[in-house]
């Protein structure tokens, strides 16, 4: 009998985490990139210089680190239990940050605390519902703050919520049933502007070389 495919929640836990077999060494968060392009693209600076950050999607919690290490005090929250429980393992002695398992959506409800600044970066934005997501984030940005994120530039024929595709766990036992969030900056602009964000950026940035696919980077502000 063929096996289900995988609810959202198994597909966080069982595929991203995977780095091989055993404990991993905590990576490197020498660097802070919005792109899928080492070196290539802007980096923290489009945060500017804020107090208190939240990331939404935060993973094995690299970014989150390197901006605790340039004295913001970050939040990171995640789907994942194995992610938020490999993050608090890997950057226990890391002061400035702290790593909260939720749904993002249920996170921004809960929690009364508003921030200089929220982003994710190929995180959560892109697999959450932006019409449920975006008022619940400009609920929570400070007067001034801003909202940044990133991820895969959409294809021409790829807009509005995506089934993705393929099978990718080790093994190749079992199908994705996971939907992603596609659109053009302008209507990533429209939506912005709908739920009460300012000074909207929404742009491709162009891949280098002969690499076929760039990044959307979207940054957008509160008043």
């Amino acid at each position: 009998m063929p096996r289900p495919p995988l609810t959202p929640a198994e597909y966080w836990d069982l595929y991203k985490p995977y780095r091989g077999e055993g404990e991993q060494p905590a990576p490197e968060p020498g660097r802070f990139e919005w792109t899928q392009f080492p070196g290539h693209g802007p980096g923290p600076e489009l945060l500017g210089r804020p107090r208190t950050v939240l990331e939404l999607g935060s993973g094995e919690g690299v970014d989150a680190v390197h901006l605790a290490r340039r004295g913001a005090q970050v939040t990171g929250v995640d789907f994942s239990a194995f992610q938020i429980e490999r993050a608090r393992r890997w950057w226990t002695n890391e002061p400035n940050v702290t790593f909260t398992q939720a749904d993002v959506c249920d996170f921004l409800v809960t929690e009364a605390t508003e921030y200089d600044a929220i982003y994710s970066m190929w995180g959560a934005v892109w697999f959450t519902d932006p019409e449920e997501l975006l008022p619940l984030v400009a609920k929570r940005l400070a007067p001034g703050g801003v909202f940044v994120f990133s991820h895969a530039e959409p294809g021409p024929d790829a807009h509005g919520p995506q089934q993705m595709r393929g099978k990718w766990l080790e093994g190749r036992q079992r199908e994705l049933t996971v939907l992603r969030w596609q659109y053009t900056p302008g209507r990533w602009g429209d939506l912005l502007k709908g739920s009460g964000f300012t000074e909207v950026d929404a742009r491709i940035v162009a891949p280098p070389g002969d690499e076929p696919l760039g990044t959307l980077l979207v940054r957008a502000g509160i008043t």
